[in-house]
Order: structure tokens, then C-alpha cells, then sequence
């Protein structure tokens, strides 16, 4: 009723306004007076809402978790670059200071199969990591099981010389800048709190990680 009123006819609101010796109606007067328009005041209320990270949001321990973890498939698979590294020198001077940990890593046979059930049931599987957490795990785990299929065709084939030799070298090598790529996006993607997702890896690691 208030809206109608204050959207209604001029006319129709100065013939309800009582005759007030002031009023334009006022036969009195030789004129209208001008009264102060009145207009209706519409105040907006503006409500900021603040929106929580979901799962895949990351805070920097999340990150430098994350980060961390793809070191190790990298640590696992280090040997695929015996021919690489020794051709290039940059990838020397990339890999010198991590050789104490890949030495630590290699000091020990069951190392990397009690780092792999240390992050599935430690970090995987506990709902109290966050999900961005336990996907960028999930991924790193995924790429060093990947690492069978390679150690398993040399294991196979083990060729000394020939096209068999070149073939493995190229395997080898392959795996190598494939796991090398991985850790550079991987680590460099979760400290600036993005969600990498590696190829061939990203879709298993989903369905182990369910949102």
C-alpha cells in the first residue's frame, strides 16, 4: 500500500494533502507554492559473503606437502637417466644437489616400497589431509607404480648392444625427462597453490581420491 502510494498520480497526492494555509490549493494565495519534493528513499543492502576454499583449495603447508611428494617417483626412477645425464650437462648441474637425498633414498632396497605405503596409508587415506593433499600424493604414487613397466622391459630384454641398445637408451631416456617434467610442474605447480594435473595419472588418481 506504502509503494502505491508514493508511485501513485501528483494529482491524486495534493488533493489528499489537508488545506494547510501554505498549501498550493489555498485560494488564499496567488500562487503555488512549491513544496519539497518528497521521494521515496531506497536504501540497498549489500551482504559480503565470504566463501571457504573447498577441497582443492591449499594453504602453504598443503602446498609444501604436496610439492614434496613428487620428489619421490622422481628419487625412484632416477637410474632412466644414466644416458641423459651424462649428455647434457645442465641436467648434471640440475641433479648434484639432490644427490645426497637420492643417495638416502638408495641406501636401502625397501625404501621406496615403505615411502609408497608410508603416503597411500599415512597421507592417501586419511580424511584429516586435505583433498588437494591427498590428490597431488595420489598422483606422485600413481607415476612411480608406471615405473614397472619400464624396469620390467629391461629386466626382460637387457640388450648389450645394437638397435635393442638404442631402443632401450631412448626408453630410458624418455622415462627419465617424463619423470624430470613431472616434478618441475608438479612441485612448481602445488607452491604456487595450483592443482597439476599430470597426464595419464590425473584420471586414476581421481577415482582414488573421490571428492
Amino acid at each position: 500500500m506504502a509503494m502505491n502510494y508514493l508511485l501513485s498520480s501528483p494529482s491524486t497526492i495534493l488533493h489528499n494533502q489537508p488545506n494547510y494555509p501554505f498549501s498550493p490549493l489555498n485560494p488564499k494565495l496567488g500562487q503555488f507554492t512549491t513544496l519539497p519534493s518528497r521521494k521515496p528513499r531506497i536504501t540497498t543492502t549489500t551482504t559480503i559473503v565470504r566463501s571457504k576454499g573447498g577441497d582443492d583449495s591449499a594453504d602453504a603447508p598443503d602446498r609444501l606437502i604436496s610439492a614434496i611428494t613428487y620428489f619421490y617417483p622422481f628419487f625412484d626412477g632416477v637410474q632412466y637417466g644414466k644416458y641423459v645425464i651424462t649428455q647434457f650437462s645442465p641436467l648434471q648441474t640440475f641433479i648434484q644437489p639432490l644427490v645426497p637425498a637420492i643417495r638416502v633414498f638408495k641406501s636401502f632396497p625397501f625404501n621406496g616400497f615403505l615411502v609408497f605405503l608410508t603416503l597411500y596409508f599415512v597421507v592417501v587415506r586419511n580424511p584429516n589431509f586435505s583433498r588437494y593433499v591427498r590428490f597431488n600424493t595420489m598422483q606422485a604414487i600413481v607415476l612411480d607404480v608406471l615405473l614397472i613397466f619400464p624396469d620390467l622391459l629391461e629386466r626382460t630384454f637387457n640388450p648389450r648392444d645394437g638397435v635393442g641398445l638404442d631402443l632401450m637408451m631412448s626408453l630410458d631416456s624418455t622415462v627419465f625427462l617424463f619423470l624430470l617434467v613431472s616434478l618441475i610442474y608438479g612441485s612448481s605447480s602445488c607452491l604456487l597453490g595450483q592443482l597439476p594435473r599430470l597426464p595419464i595419472v590425473a584420471d586414476a588418481a581421481d577415482r582414488q581420491v573421490p571428492p
